[in-house]
C-alpha cells in the first residue's frame, strides 16, 4: 500500500495475507451454499417420494394416483 507521500507503507505485510484470507472465506462460502443447495433439493424429491410410497403402502391413494404424483415430483 501506497502513503500519501508515495512511499510504501509498512503495512503490507497483514493487509496482503488478510486479502488472500478474505477472498479465500468468501469462495469457501459460496461453495458451501451451492453443496447444500443441491443436497436439500435431491433429499426433498426422496423425502417426498417415499411418503407417496407409504401412503400407497397404507391404501390411501391407488397405484395409478401414486404413478401421477410421483411423475409430477420428478418433474
Amino acid at each position: 500500500m501506497w502513503d500519501w507521500t508515495g512511499r510504501m507503507g509498512g503495512w503490507w505485510w497483514l493487509t496482503a495475507p488478510l486479502m488472500i484470507a478474505f477472498w479465500a472465506l468468501v469462495i469457501w462460502w459460496g461453495v458451501g451454499v451451492l453443496v447444500r443447495r443441491d443436497r436439500t433439493t435431491a433429499s426433498s424429491s426422496q423425502d417426498a417420494e417415499g411418503l407417496l410410497a407409504e401412503r400407497l403402502a397404507r391404501g390411501d391413494i391407488d397405484e395409478g394416483e401414486y404413478r401421477q404424483q410421483r411423475a409430477r415430483i420428478r418433474s
